[in-house]
């Protein structure tokens, strides 16, 4: 009974080593695309800053080159997602808003989410696209497509920590419900050829698309969001609600908060294609 729980032991430690590994690999190959595409990561936010966000906001623009590494059908879905986040608040980046750090951090982690499940569909898309067997309807620019929601980075959530943001999005999420639901700061969105095809998808499939297939990856979205925005203290009241008393809240514009959307959808595409490509090696991907 001993030995049988001493190699139990030893299997979860090397269990453990291997994903710390893993996630380790796919970080080096995320950080070596974006050095690749001559794109700076944004730094991290400390809290004993007075104004933690203003190194984001003075970070030189690199917006054109984030949209670059996207196809056309990718980047009308991105502009689509910043217009839930941002709202009205789109085209004026020289408005700041103070607003909870961890909220942003939620943002962050959800568009890497959504960045991921673009990728993958986009990569599909194109496939289908040049063999001329896209479904029917795709290019319908009259296509009837309701609202979605945003991720409304100043409401209250139930569940405020980074990891219940990197297993679901809203609009994915809506999307597989197939209805529709309130908007948070988003104003809609706009028909677009690669919408019209997710919207073409089963409830099933698109779960399947929106799901980030391994443990390594979700653990690699963690550590990256929390080593940005720092790990949330959480409080929870006697009465069961979340205390916000010692959530920290940070002057950012809204230019800055394109910058990081941007990132981080960039970051879930690269994500995508990195856990592809070591997955081909490693075989750590559930099928």
């Amino acid at each position: 009974m001993v030995a049988f729980e001493t190699i139990r032991r030893i299997a979860e430690v090397k269990a453990n080593e291997r994903k710390k590994t893993l996630e380790e690999i796919l970080y080096a190959l995320v950080v070596q695309k974006f050095m690749d595409a001559n794109v700076s990561l944004v730094p991290a936010i400390s809290p004993s800053s007075s104004e933690p966000s203003g190194r984001i906001d003075t970070w030189p623009s690199q917006d054109d080159k984030l949209e670059h590494l996207h196809s056309p059908e990718a980047n009308e879905m991105i502009q689509n997602h910043l217009s839930l986040i941002l709202g009205s608040r789109l085209g004026d980046n020289s408005a700041v808003a103070q607003i909870s750090k961890l909220r942003v951090g939620q943002v962050y982690a959800a568009s890497i989410m959504y960045g991921y499940f673009l990728r993958r569909v986009d990569q599909r898309f194109q496939l289908e696209k040049s063999m001329k067997v896209l479904p029917q309807g795709v290019d319908d620019e009259d296509s009837s497509i309701q609202q979605v929601a945003g991720e409304d980075i100043s409401g209250d959530r139930s569940d405020t920590s980074f990891r219940s943001t990197t297993q679901t999005h809203p609009e994915l999420t809506s999307w597989s419900a197939g209805g529709a639901s309130p908007g948070g700061f988003g104003q809609g969105i706009k028909p677009s050829r690669l919408r019209n095809y997710v919207m073409s998808f089963d409830g099933e499939t698109l779960q399947r698309y929106a799901t980030i297939r391994s443990r390594e990856a979700i653990g690699m979205i963690e550590k990256h969001t929390e080593a940005l925005f720092g790990r949330p203290e959480i409080v929870i009241t006697p009465q069961g609600t979340i205390d916000s008393s010692k959530d920290e809240l940070i002057k950012i514009s809204f230019g800055g908060l394109r910058r990081l959307v941007l990132e981080a959808v960039t970051f879930g595409s690269f994500l995508w294609d990195v856990e592809s490509y070591v997955d081909s090696r490693y075989h750590f991907v559930a099928n």
